[in-house]
């Protein structure tokens, strides 16, 4: 599998899920567009180290995602500098975690912003030039929350139920032209985002950070492990190929059995 001559845009890739995903399509010779936030020099040297690594084109925009104007400014950067776009991975998202009596409404509005519009807007300016060169693969990165729930996750949940059908819609319209569109749905991943989320959740259920892990996180995961990013860099980077090409509108569970309980 190759994927030399094709430019592959990963939204927040400066760490976690998206990075391991930028890493396994640089592997197989794409051309990247990161996406994130960060210290500058942090991300300048992840930049760097990738292309050093895999000898491919690496480049990054800073774009603030929760802005309409951004994404499309993004969109069109990509095209202007790399020429095309072909794949498009909406990874970028955050969480908050409060009962909804108590949910911050500027919080949720946020939250659907980046998890859910960014990933809407990014697609509808992606997909005219995947149509114009019969080819193109979308990847939203969903969630094991796209497919059930969890308490005190009101927007995070909503957004990645969202995203999943976003995902099914977007796979029918352009499974003609060549173009494919999944959702990966991981269960846990000790990300910073997932990091970060501990001392809310202990909060906000009145337990220990350890109970969080053992009796929240990995409650749910009967192999009791976190997922890994290199796993899902893999399933990616699979989706990308033409073993993929057929696989189109599904979601994909790596999420250590969580979902089938």
């Amino acid at each position: 599998m190759s994927l030399q001559g094709k430019v592959a845009l990963i939204t927040g890739s400066t760490s976690g899920i998206g990075l391991g995903i930028a890493k396994a399509l640089a592997q197989q010779g794409a051309t990247l567009v990161l996406n994130g936030l960060g210290d500058p020099v942090e991300i300048e040297k992840i930049r760097a180290d990738l292309a050093a690594e895999f000898g491919v084109d690496v480049y990054f925009i800073g774009a603030d995602l929760t802005k309409t104007a951004a994404v499309e400014a993004m969109i069109r950067e990509v095209e202007s500098t790399c020429g095309q776009l072909d794949i498009l991975v909406n990874n970028a998202g955050m969480q908050y975690v409060s009962p909804i009596e108590d949910f911050p409404p500027e919080k949720y509005d946020l939250i659907i912003a980046l998890n859910l519009s960014a990933a809407f807007h990014a697609i509808r300016l992606a997909v005219p030039g995947m149509k114009a060169r019969g080819w193109g693969r979308i990847i939203n990165v969903a969630s094991a929350h796209a497919l059930v729930a969890s308490p005190f996750k009101s927007a995070y949940v909503a957004s990645k139920h969202a995203i999943l059908g976003l995902t099914k819609t977007v796979a029918l319209e352009v499974a003609e032209h060549g173009i494919t569109a999944n959702a990966i749905c991981p269960g846990y991943v000790m990300t910073p985002l997932v990091q970060k989320q501990i001392p809310d959740t202990a909060k906000a259920r009145g337990i220990t950070e350890e109970e969080v892990i053992r009796d929240v996180l990995l409650y749910a995961q009967s192999t009791k492990k976190f997922v890994e990013v290199e796993e899902l860099g893999a399933l990616a980077a699979f989706l990308c190929s033409d073993g993929a090409r057929s696989m189109t509108g599904i979601a994909l569970p790596v999420d250590g059995g969580w979902t089938a309980h």
